[in-house]
């Protein structure tokens, strides 16, 4: 299993997520923004197999995160969520070999099978 660093400043969405992928036995870390995503990594990088990030949040979105999440850990998978179409096509400038992205709003069997895709 995973261990996963959630980042996503809707508490409703994090909680949900958070349960649903720790159901499936994977080790989630949550954050509340990508600010303090962004110190959790700096912290415990190494640590992350995933970060699963909202692009949409304050002071540091989704792809600024995963830009600065990618020159600390390069072989990081990133997973992206958003409920803009536009946003996600931003994604594209990253560097990343694992990289997905998720519409919002999605079902809880759905990102469950994402991060299934991401492990295989």
């Amino acid at each position: 299993m995973a261990t996963i660093l959630l980042a996503d400043d809707d508490a409703a969405v994090r909680d949900l997520v958070r349960r649903a992928l720790a159901a499936d036995g994977h080790s989630v870390h949550v954050t509340q923004d990508g600010l303090e995503a962004l110190e959790q990594l700096t912290a415990n990088g190494a640590a992350y197999d995933i970060l699963i990030t909202d692009v949409d949040m304050p002071q540091l979105d989704g792809i600024s995160l995963a830009e600065k999440a990618l020159r600390l850990k390069p072989a990081l998978a990133i997973v992206l969520m958003s409920g803009f179409s536009d946003q996600l096509d931003r994604a594209a400038r990253l560097k990343v070999a694992k990289l997905l992205s998720i519409p919002k709003p999605f079902t809880l069997e759905q990102i469950k099978q994402l991060v299934k895709s991401v492990l295989a």
